[in-house]
């Protein structure tokens, strides 16, 4: 376990190198400790096997940095930085290849060291697809797993919901920093996973969305899991990424099947091919572990909501309602309306679409 200002000097120069675990350490080790190698010569930091650019960055970024009062400011705002120093920095994730180096919480990082099964599939999900998923991240929560899933548009944020909805935990592992949520349709959902669960991404803070990003994250959903499931799923996909990273860390590969003439698919039909396990049910997945689903029945989705949630589900269908037209027809002010209309998505009830519209999922 590091001490606080080590930490921070840590924390410091990988930000400007984004070195991965083991190069991280053999720099500091090399040099003598992480303040060290802030406060390094170029020439030192050449010698010691950080390349050019690297070191570039370095003595850039000492030029606007002070990693002290930087990593004040990260605790400030709520969130932990574990590292692979750390005794809470995940096992399982430590010896994967090339591990990363730092991880930044919002949560509970105590929980990485749960039992965890990741669920990811296709942004550009069907209707299917996001009720498989959405089924699948309630029943494995039900099962006692934590459920890891990367916080995307699609099939990973209707497993988060799933997950919510059975009072389960989940985990969003961010292709962006802390700082940066995406998409932003997800702000609500990301601060309910922190809330109750755990964020967590390697990227500084304030990390933009880059397209590079996200296959980098995606060995740390598979390496943070006992197994991964692919929902829908292109012949070209990250998720399959995410699935080819499970194999060589050797995690368990699940896959749902689709129809052959359906583009979303075509990922998933051949990883059932090429040997991934084929899920219809729940007890697919769990059967692999000697489990099975909780026997009891989770609390009805509408309990405690009260005979407000009634009079909006009365209004809301399949077609799409506009948020003006739910104030105007039940009277609730604003916030009352926006706090309920969250716990009803959160338990599965309804959908926000864009633009502030609303559609209903199933009855209370």
């Amino acid at each position: 376990m590091l001490k606080k200002e080590e930490l921070a000097y840590f924390v410091a120069v990988h930000a400007a190198t984004f070195l991965g675990a083991r190069k991280m350490l053999s720099l500091v080790e090399k040099l003598g400790g992480a303040r060290a190698v802030w406060e390094a010569e170029p020439g030192a930091l050449l010698e010691a096997g950080l390349s050019d650019s690297r070191v570039a960055a370095l003595v850039q970024a000492r030029q606007s940095a002070d990693p002290e009062a930087d990593f004040e400011a990260l605790s400030r705002k709520g969130m932990q930085v574990t590292t692979i120093r750390d005794a809470v920095y995940p096992e399982a994730l430590r010896n994967i290849y090339d591990p990363p180096a730092v991880l930044y919480c919002l949560g509970t990082p105590e929980s990485l060291n749960t039992q965890a099964l990741a669920v990811v599939g296709s942004r550009n999900c069907s209707a299917y697809g996001r009720k498989v998923a959405f089924s699948l991240g309630h029943d494995l929560a039900r099962a006692g797993y934590w459920v890891v899933s990367g916080l995307a548009r699609g099939i990973d944020t209707e497993v988060h919901l799933g997950v919510l909805a059975a009072g389960g935990r989940t985990v969003a592992v961010m292709g962006s920093g802390l700082e940066v949520v995406y998409p932003r349709e997800n702000a609500r959902l990301f601060a309910r996973i922190a809330e109750t669960g755990l964020v967590l991404s390697e990227f500084p803070p304030q990390t933009p969305p880059e397209p590079k990003n996200f296959p980098i994250r995606n060995r740390i959903i598979s390496g943070l899991s006992r197994g991964v499931v692919v929902v829908e799923a292109a012949a070209r996909s990250g998720a399959l990424i995410t699935a080819d990273f499970a194999l060589e860390q050797g995690r368990d590969v699940f896959a749902v099947p689709g129809p052959i003439n359906v583009k979303t698919s075509q990922g998933t039909n051949n990883l059932i091919k090429q040997g991934a396990k084929l899920v219809t049910c729940v007890e697919d997945i769990l059967e692999e572990y000697q489990l099975v689903l909780r026997s009891q029945e989770p609390e009805r989705a509408g309990h405690s909501l009260g005979p407000d949630a009634e009079r909006v589900l009365a209004l809301l269908g399949s077609e799409p309602v506009h948020l003006d037209r739910l104030v105007a027809a039940t009277h609730l002010s604003a916030g009352t309306l926006a706090s309920l209309l969250l716990q009803m998505e959160f338990r599965g009830i309804i959908e926000e679409l864009p633009g502030n519209y609303f559609v209903k999922l199933r009855d209370l």
